[in-house]
């Protein structure tokens, strides 16, 4: 894909990021709340932020990836992003990501940003499956999760090292076939 796809939803319009948008990325990411469960630290400088934009528009130029900054079509600010990384095209499948800004929590925003992107991964990616890593007690990201037809398929004991321990995760999945008969039992 040659340019960053913009995608468009009732309330938002996800597009690429710019290193305009640091600011914005910064205000968030420097709270312990966004970084609770992610696998970096609070941002202490905007210069974090600024290579983090840098690094997810690279994986889009490498064609590994996809990070879209979630903004309201009412104000073009960014409150939060969402993506795939660890994109393997011969297995068709992705990792899907995201965070908000705590300001716009429980407000259906990422359910809403989500599905547009998912929508995306399973058309114009033609992805087969979906997956997301998620610690078992971020209730809130697997409840977004399950929202929108992801099935939780176990939990990886010790599967990463973040914050200078190891993490378990649990692993949800979204397949194709599935998110199409769910598409197909709305109407």
């Amino acid at each position: 894909m040659s340019q960053f796809p913009i995608l468009e939803t009732e309330r938002l319009i996800l597009r690429q990021l710019k290193q305009d948008d640091a600011r914005e990325v910064f205000q968030y990411f420097s709270l312990d709340e966004v970084t609770k469960f992610y696998d970096l630290e609070s941002f202490t400088t905007i210069n974090q932020a600024e290579a983090l934009i840098g690094r997810w528009n690279q994986k889009f130029e490498e064609n590994q990836g996809f990070r879209w900054g979630i903004t309201l079509k009412s104000d073009h600010r960014v409150i939060g992003t969402c993506g795939f990384h660890g994109w393997m095209k011969k297995h068709s499948k992705a990792e899907i990501g995201y965070e908000l800004t705590p300001e716009y929590w429980r407000k259906g925003i990422m359910t809403e940003a989500n599905q547009k992107i998912i929508e995306f991964g399973f058309n114009e990616l033609r992805l087969n499956r979906i997956e997301a890593f998620v610690e078992p007690e971020n209730l809130s990201s697997r409840k977004v999760l399950e929202k929108k037809g992801f099935c939780e398929e176990g939990v990886l004991k010790e599967h990463y090292f973040w914050g200078n321990r190891f993490v378990d995760v649990v692993i949800y999945a979204l397949l194709k076939k599935d998110y199409l008969n769910d598409i197909c039992n709305l109407g």
